[in-house]
């Protein structure tokens, strides 16, 4: 496991950004953002490869990236929507294995305290 500190939350109107950071402590072979109460899979990525994933409901709208030098990711939050809000999480899975669903909570065993996102309309 590792440590994850998010930072970058906020209150925008509707049609507005934020940008969201997530640090990890040490190795991670993918990491992802997930929103709410029931861990909705928001975006995800995997960190060599550098491929990613999106729910549909944020595709166009939310761009998932990395700096490897800073063990950070980067979720870019654009065209905001009220249904946007809720607390998002930063989550790493540190252990290689295969076929991993990169959207789902179940995959990830390292999880950040939450960073809460409004959006006004």
């Amino acid at each position: 496991q590792v440590q994850l500190v998010e930072s970058g939350g906020g209150s925008v109107q509707a049609g507005g950004s934020l940008t969201l950071s997530c640090v990890a402590s040490g190795y991670t072979y993918y990491m992802g953002w997930f929103r709410g109460a029931g861990r909705e899979g928001v975006a995800a990525i995997h960190i060599s490869g550098g491929s990613t994933y999106y729910a549909d409901s944020v595709k166009g709208r939310f761009t998932i990236s990395q700096d490897n030098y800073k063990n950070t990711v980067y979720l870019q939050l654009n065209s905001l929507k009220p249904e946007d809000t809720g607390v998002y999480y930063c989550a790493a899975l540190t252990n290689v294995v295969e076929g991993v669903s990169p959207l789902s909570e179940f995959e990830y065993d390292s999880w950040g305290q939450g960073t809460q996102v409004t959006v006004s309309s």
